[in-house]
């Protein structure tokens, strides 16, 4: 089969893998239908995140074509949502709320699945993963939005759930990538009056004004702060949201906080907590990569009712065969986020 493949920092190719089996009960062979590429997949094309040469990718949506003989919860023919982790949802830290930790699946090492950007990929414990479909002939639109729940806006979701987003809050988020703008969303979905949120990129600014930002914020640093500070009189905001992972990111969102309240942190970390500025200001950390297989189904019942479009973010667009080009646009920040058209349902 054709699929992207990752030589090494700088050199992302197309060429030939070999094709997916079943190699477990548990298993089930997904036909790619829609890829994209995330922003931790920028961090080891640019090196500074560690990555084995060979397959890469972990956000899709796809047909299954096959299923191993435990699988029961899918079958060949469904449209399914792949959450960029496998886990089984019965052990108990599933049950916890934490799917990033199952112990036969659960993270960046074992349980990531890989591969997504090629036509196929082998999913372990398919049945307690991938999350159906229901309904049929959904137009391009709201493919691309279940394509986001695979990772992005469950995250975006998982930083507004973590920073304790509540009705009425006032809230702000750090980044405008996808994964903040999601969070933008994601806060309005969960009642923020105010969200404010940092960019200083105009179409950024214009699709978290669409996604519900009621202020945007060109300042970094210390002049985030004061500016949010000025905004909110003199306290912070009673939520923030740290959607980008550098050290500068998670200094502001914990700068802009008011005290005795929460920052959710999701950008994949590159730079240390402030621990003893929130230590003396009772501010708590709720961060870590998404349970997105526990928010999809809920969000799922958004996209197809109308409620949500997180498909958005992809502004940019292309075949397998194009997928170098759709990291060099997101890494020259061309484009929000890019997305591969593998194959059509």
């Amino acid at each position: 089969m054709r699929a992207a493949i990752f030589n090494g920092p700088r050199s992302i190719t197309v060429g030939e893998r070999p094709d997916p089996v079943i190699q477990s009960p548990t298993d089930a062979i997904v036909r790619v239908v829609l890829a994209c590429v995330c922003g931790s997949d920028l961090w080891y094309y640019r090196g500074d995140s560690r990555h084995e040469v060979g397959s890469i990718g972990h956000e899709f949506i796809g047909v299954v074509e096959a299923v191993g003989g435990e699988v029961t919860a899918v079958k060949a023919g469904d449209l399914v949502v792949a959450p960029f982790i496998f886990s089984d949802m019965s052990c108990p830290n599933c049950l916890n709320g934490s799917t990033i930790t199952c112990p036969v699946g659960g993270s960046f090492g074992n349980g990531l699945i890989d591969g997504g950007q090629g036509e196929a990929v082998r999913v372990p414990l398919a049945g307690s993963t991938l999350v159906p479909v229901p309904g049929e002939g959904h137009p391009d639109e709201v493919l691309k939005s279940l394509l986001a729940l695979s990772d992005v806006m469950s995250t975006g979701y998982h930083a507004a759930v973590s920073a304790r987003v509540r009705e009425g809050s006032v809230v702000a988020v750090v980044g405008d990538g996808a994964v903040g703008l999601s969070a933008v969303l994601a806060a309005g979905r969960l009642g923020a009056e105010r969200i404010i949120a940092l960019s200083r990129h105009p179409e950024r600014q214009r699709l978290a004004r669409d996604f519900g930002a009621t202020d945007i914020l060109e300042e970094r640093g210390e002049a985030a702060k004061e500016k949010v500070l000025e905004l909110t009189g003199g306290f912070g905001v009673d939520s923030s949201m740290e959607c980008v992972g550098t050290a500068e990111a998670i200094a502001t969102a914990f700068a802009i906080t008011k005290a005795g309240s929460t920052v959710g942190g999701v950008g994949l970390p590159h730079g240390g907590v402030p621990y003893e500025e929130v230590f003396f200001r009772n501010i708590g950390w709720g961060c870590g990569p998404a349970p997105a297989r526990i928010y999809i189904p809920a969000l799922m019942r958004d996209v197809l009712d109308g409620r949500i479009n997180p498909g958005r973010v992809f502004d940019f667009e292309t075949d397998l065969e194009g997928t170098p080009g759709a990291y060099a646009a997101m890494d020259e920040r061309r484009a929000i986020k890019s997305m591969i058209r593998v194959s059509s349902i």
